[in-house]
């Protein structure tokens, strides 16, 4: 396959993705629209398959492909309102996080970066193969100064056996980028304001989601927000969900804890057999500069309803870094008792705003970007599914 150019796509709690089927042109705020169509995928939060016109099946589950593909990428850096920067595919659909982007073992990734601000800025990558001239740092002058661009260039690669019979490890992973210029040589100031996103590199054979959700702890927000602009999260009964887990802060750890759902504690969340002993659980610790990802089924053994998940270091919960995961029935209807759910959720929120949460600080504006001229695109903007009443904050799309 040859080079492809992705543009920018949203969702109101990630798009459906099964078979080989591509997500078709979605309405945004705005009028704007994007596509996606391969592996590199270029939307907040949200995965779309790989680049083989149908993924290998195994089972029922999708499956990734194979990799060896050059995919070019095009970002921009945006300076929004609030003090607030953002990565986009074009300068009105900057989003914070930024764009996921998906890769499997093998591609190599091209990303051009477009700096529309007045600050030098960059893109670091973690998890993947960076030439030093690469690296989005000031130290080796790959970083870009305002009204320049700069494509860095990421490879990825499988396990392989060393001549002293060691194996190196391949490249899959729950990854992720981010500044590394803005403020000091570390890109802090870039960071806290939002420069970050999801980078996803799979095997090929991995199980491909339906769902995928990018969840950034950074500081004491999530995705640079707190109560009363939760970021939530939706899916239907059975569908295959990918949740991202990427950490951010100055000194800030934290616990990732869903509720009414588990994973395993390796590379996917998934058990490779009856036999495989790796530990399951639902309450993860995680520090500055960490990511880590599963898939789980949405309701499994627990059905449709209304479930926090937050930070469990209490402090953090109690000051807003909590959202809401609702499982819909399967055919997309709200659970029962969610209005319900959906309303004591915005009381707790007030009651955390008045005893001084985090967001009665000014922590929580919502993530938006703009320039001057274009239409606001934020992860609290997109057309969500379900009743508006039914929603007490942001319907996340995982950026």
């Amino acid at each position: 396959m040859s080079a492809t150019d992705l543009e920018n796509a949203v969702d109101g709690g990630g798009a459906d993705r099964t078979g080989g089927e591509r997500v078709g042109r979605r309405a945004l705020l705005g009028g704007l629209a994007g596509t996606a169509a391969a592996a590199v995928v270029l939307r907040p939060g949200l995965a779309i398959g790989d680049d083989q016109e149908d993924p290998r099946p195994l089972g029922t589950v999708p499956r990734a492909g194979a990799g060896g593909t050059v995919r070019e990428v095009t970002l921009y850096a945006v300076a929004g309102p609030g003090n607030r920067l953002a990565y986009g595919t074009t300068p009105e659909n900057a989003s914070i996080p930024g764009p996921t982007i998906e890769a499997i073992e093998g591609d190599e990734i091209r990303v051009t970066l477009v700096n529309t601000t007045s600050l030098t800025v960059s893109l670091h990558a973690h998890g993947v193969d960076v030439p030093a001239a690469d690296d989005g740092t000031p130290a080796n002058g790959s970083v870009v100064a305002a009204g320049a661009r700069h494509t860095y260039v990421w490879r990825t690669h499988a396990p392989t056996k060393r001549a002293d019979g060691t194996w190196e490890p391949g490249s899959a992973g729950y990854w992720h980028y981010h500044d590394h210029a803005v403020g000091t040589a570390h890109g802090t100031d870039g960071i806290t304001r939002g420069l970050y996103g999801a980078l996803v590199v799979r095997r090929p054979g991995d199980p491909l989601p339906e769902k995928q959700f990018v969840t950034v702890f950074n500081e004491l927000t999530i995705n640079n927000s707190a109560v009363p602009d939760s970021i939530n999260y939706s899916a239907n009964l059975g569908q295959r969900v990918e949740w991202i887990m990427i950490t951010h802060g100055v000194a800030s750890f934290h616990t990732f804890h869903t509720h009414a759902h588990r994973w395993a504690d390796n590379r996917t969340g998934l058990l490779s057999g009856d036999d495989d002993r790796t530990s399951v659980i639902d309450n993860r610790t995680t520090g500055p500069g960490e990511s880590f990802g599963f898939q789980i089924i949405a309701g499994e053994h627990v059905g449709p309803g209304t479930w926090m998940y937050h930070c469990h270091v209490q402090f953090h919960s109690d000051g807003g870094m909590i959202g809401i995961f609702t499982v819909n029935n399967a055919d997309g209807t709200p659970p029962p008792g969610h209005t319900e759910h959906m309303a004591n959720h915005r009381e707790m929120a007030a009651m955390m705003m008045s005893a001084g949460g985090h967001a009665a600080h000014g922590g929580s504006e919502p993530a938006k970007a703009q320039v001057a001229g274009s239409p606001t695109i934020s992860q609290s903007d997109v057309p969500g599914g379900g009743d508006e009443d039914a929603h007490a904050g942001h319907e996340g799309h995982g950026g």
